[in-house]
């Protein structure tokens, strides 16, 4: 619990009276120590993502040294995009999700089902506008793995309980070798799905290398804005 309110109204780019008010309206992670709020730097930005906020670069987490940090286009080529997944409801959804997700040995799918389900039960992955980024609170590749988002459009848009009431109808889902790749991660896919054209073929569900294309043009984009090495 490394920040205050202070830090976090500068992260977020937001007035200290807003972040009391999201306390107030319990929709921010935080935890109250000796009469005074404390944030998780992890947490605020994992929240930040999910609310598609700009998050300061400050915030992200440091790529180790040596380690290139994870971009969003590699990732999505690892973990694959799928089209009509099938489901009527959110756990039937996140199931098919799980079983089109490319799974080290020894995973069980069961296990990560159930992970995702626990995730969505603290609170709604979605993030509005028919999009939702399911994933597990704790890595589960192993060290060295290549991380991966999978893209899965839905064939019936279903309820997951949205702010905006909308149904979703696109999910990415990312595995992970580390909590900072993790991170960074929803990050790009928060920066990718405020840039209007990327969303617009989520929307019309475009083809999988028009998305990719896009998805390597927002990383070039993402790098530059936030000072990364590539």
């Amino acid at each position: 619990m490394d920040l205050t309110v202070r830090d976090v109204a500068k992260l977020l780019g937001v007035s200290e009276k807003t972040v009391y008010r999201w306390l107030k309206e319990r929709r921010i992670p935080a935890y109250r120590l000796q009469e005074q709020y404390r944030f998780n730097r992890a947490e605020i930005l994992e929240w930040a993502t999910s609310q598609r906020l700009p998050i300061a670069p400050e915030l992200l987490p440091q790529t180790p040294a040596g380690q290139a940090p994870p971009e969003l286009a590699a990732a999505l080529q690892q973990g694959g995009i799928h089209y009509r997944l099938q489901g009527e409801d959110k756990a039937a959804v996140l199931r098919q999700l799980v079983e089109v997700t490319r799974l080290p040995a020894g995973l069980s799918r069961d296990f990560v089902l159930e992970l995702l389900l626990a995730r969505e039960a603290m609170q709604s992955t979605a993030v509005g506008d028919g999009v939702a980024l399911p994933h597990p609170r704790s890595p589960l590749l192993s060290p060295g793995s290549p991380p991966q988002v999978t893209l899965a459009f839905l064939e019936n848009p279903v309820d997951f309980g949205a702010l905006d009431g909308k149904p979703v109808f696109a999910l990415f889902s990312v595995l992970a070798p580390t909590i900072a790749a993790h991170l960074q991660l929803l990050a790009r896919i928060a920066f990718a799905l405020r840039d209007q054209e990327f969303y617009r073929l989520i929307l019309e569900q475009a083809g999988r290398q028009e998305i990719l294309a896009a998805a390597a043009q927002l990383d070039k984009r993402f790098s530059a804005k936030n000072g990364v090495s590539r």
